[in-house]
């Protein structure tokens, strides 16, 4: 491999398990003496467009060039390898490191009428790769937390704990704008009561993925009976849920994240095919519909939702 530009060829698991070629194939082809890295991009399915995404380098590793080419390219290499031809290629990239710059979360409240400094947070991420107009991620997931606020305001409702919207910004880079909000709010996240977050698709929704206590949970479930009117009571019980509320969830924050009919999300994801066109403004409008209800009704609870002690 010394001295050659190394493609990886991995079929697509799940983004989970796939994803580590993107974000270290760079530092494992450098390691063997490669010049460059090109990975497959991590999509199940694909129409000649190469998927973007974050990327990183280690230190006293070289740095080489890695980029994402398409899995029909990827498949092409592949075979003409496997009929043992020598490939020879020249990679041109025209990409640039931009310096870094100061963004800010946007945040909205509508403040709970008994106990204004409890809070519940519905959110999504306000910022997105290059390719594509961010549409789908996570243009649907910012557009329905800050519409559930706009619902619950327009209705004239009024929760006994306070609504918060959070958009974001950094999560394509490292979960920045979440990770150092739960650094702000440390010595507060007592007071935040659920968390929401929005960032796997906003296509026909089918309910909630949870994460925290089983107690928790049933409340949850009971919750979503009243979404059975638009077939999306779906709970599901899981260990992680989201990506920004990550740093919540390790604190004890009971968690949610939206369940969608998603099969195709990854067909779009981080691609130029990440526009307008993908999304479906009835599943918005059903999606905002889940956001609203659940969030409003947690905020209202006359109890509090059961969590194990918080973190330190």
């Amino acid at each position: 491999a010394s001295g050659k530009i190394i493609v990886f060829n991995e079929d697509y698991l799940s983004y989970g398990e796939s994803v580590k070629y993107r974000g270290s194939g760079a530092v494992e082809a450098a390691k063997v003496g490669g010049l460059a890295a090109l990975i497959r991009s991590v999509a199940p399915f694909s129409i000649y467009s190469p998927h973007t995404g974050m990327m990183s380098y280690a230190p006293n590793v070289t740095q080489i060039p890695g980029a994402c080419i398409t899995i029909e390219d990827a498949e092409l290499l592949y075979r003409l390898q496997s009929m043992g031809q020598r490939i020879v290629m020249k990679l041109v990239m025209d990409d640039f490191i931009l310096p870094v710059k100061k963004s800010r979360n946007a945040i909205g409240d509508i403040a709970g009428r008994e106990k204004p400094d409890e809070i519940v947070v519905v959110s999504g991420h306000i910022d997105s790769w290059d390719v594509g107009q961010g549409a789908m991620d996570d243009g649907g997931g910012m557009i329905i937390s800050a519409q559930a606020l706009a619902l619950v305001k327009y209705l004239n409702l009024n929760a006994r704990r306070t609504l918060r919207s959070i958009l974001w910004t950094g999560e394509e880079f490292g979960l920045i704008g979440a990770q150092s909000y739960v650094e702000s709010h440390r010595n507060e996240l007592d007071k935040f009561k659920a968390v929401f977050e929005s960032d796997i698709g906003t296509f026909k929704p089918l309910g909630l993925d949870f994460a925290g206590t089983f107690e928790a949970g049933c409340i949850v479930q009971e919750v979503l009976k009243l979404l059975t009117p638009i077939q999306a009571s779906k709970f599901r019980q899981q260990d992680d849920v989201g990506s920004d509320i990550y740093y919540f969830i390790q604190k004890s924050v009971p968690a949610l994240s939206l369940n969608n009919d998603n099969s195709k999300y990854f067909y779009f994801h981080h691609t130029e095919a990440d526009t307008m066109t993908v999304m479906d403004s009835d599943n918005l409008d059903l999606c905002v519909a889940v956001w609203a209800t659940a969030s409003y009704v947690l905020a209202d609870l006359s109890v509090e939702l059961p969590r194990k002690s918080l973190s330190k």
